[in-house]
């Protein structure tokens, strides 16, 4: 019983995070730096088809650079946009849009997103995309 417990709750604590979050980019400096945060679980597309995943930028308080977010998907998949810059004043979510071609292998494929400030130093994350049968 006490296991099963433990169990429940580590999924719930699990999503109710949401997301998983890079290392802090930009200035190691308190408050000027950001993180980039992407799906927790596993996104899953069919064979043949797309679907839609929210990559987010986590802005410190003081930090107000651009920054641009490059994205690579592992041979097999495709995710557009690839590259784009999230302007200091722009809001901090991108929907990036995963397809799967009809003859992509069953299985997991890993997507990695590096975000990059106009100074100071990048960061990256990953995140996995799951192919399923139609």
């Amino acid at each position: 019983m006490k296991t099963a417990i433990t169990i429940v709750m580590t999924m719930t604590l699990t999503a109710l995070s949401g997301c998983l979050m890079s290392p802090r980019g930009g200035s190691m400096v308190k408050d000027e730096g950001f993180r980039v945060a992407v799906p927790a679980f596993n996104t899953d597309v069919k064979q043949g088809e797309m679907a839609t995943a929210v990559v987010s930028l986590e802005r410190d308080s003081l930090f107000k650079q651009d920054v641009t977010l490059q994205v690579t998907p592992a041979k097999g998949i495709s995710v557009e946009p690839t590259s784009v810059v999230i302007k200091a004043t722009d809001r901090p979510d991108v929907q990036l849009r995963i397809a799967a071609p009809k003859d992509a292998a069953l299985g997991e494929y890993p997507v990695v997103v590096k975000g990059t400030a106009e100074t100071g130093a990048p960061t990256s994350v990953g995140f996995t995309v799951k192919v399923l049968a139609p």
